[in-house]
């Protein structure tokens, strides 16, 4: 785990590559059920924060990615959990286009600034094409891990 401005932490267990997933829904429930096996969240709220999210409008911004995003309480700075698909899924995405890489977000339901800082941060991440790209190709969870955390990394310096 490593500390940034923007996350609490983010957990080498909760960055996943090459699940299997057959649809947006499932995809809420395994990020819900990450949320609550890494962070000690009720993977409940997770699924229904994130699922009201969503029904807001897709978090899917184009390009295959996708940043669910919510507030919820229990937490006291912003957690995340990263998702490569093996094979991408329908999400609904402003372009039309399949999802196959997740970056969610959850944030303390008190700190709306903090919130749209990190989900900032995040968007700017993904807007690496060169990182969306190793992402896309990292054979094993350790590697986009460790993708990741040099970037954030970077970012810090």
């Amino acid at each position: 785990m490593f500390a940034t401005d923007y996350f609490d932490a983010i957990s080498e267990d909760a960055v996943s590559t090459a699940v299997r997933i057959s649809d947006k829904p499932a995809l809420i429930s395994f990020l819900s059920e990450q949320f609550s096996r890494n962070y000690g969240l009720d993977p409940i709220v997770c699924e229904a924060t994130l699922t009201e999210r969503e029904a807001l409008g897709s978090t899917g911004f184009g390009r295959g990615i996708a940043i669910p995003h919510g507030r919820i309480s229990g937490i006291s700075a912003p957690v995340s959990v990263i998702v490569q698909l093996q094979h991408p899924v329908d999400y609904g995405a402003v372009d039309a286009q399949p999802v196959d890489l997740i970056w969610a977000l959850l944030s303390p339901e008190t700190q709306g600034a903090s919130h749209l800082k990190a989900l900032a941060y995040v968007s700017r991440m993904l807007r690496k094409e060169s990182l969306v790209q190793q992402l896309r190709g990292a054979s094993n969870a350790s590697t986009a891990y460790a993708l990741v955390s040099e970037q954030l990394r970077q970012n810090a310096a």
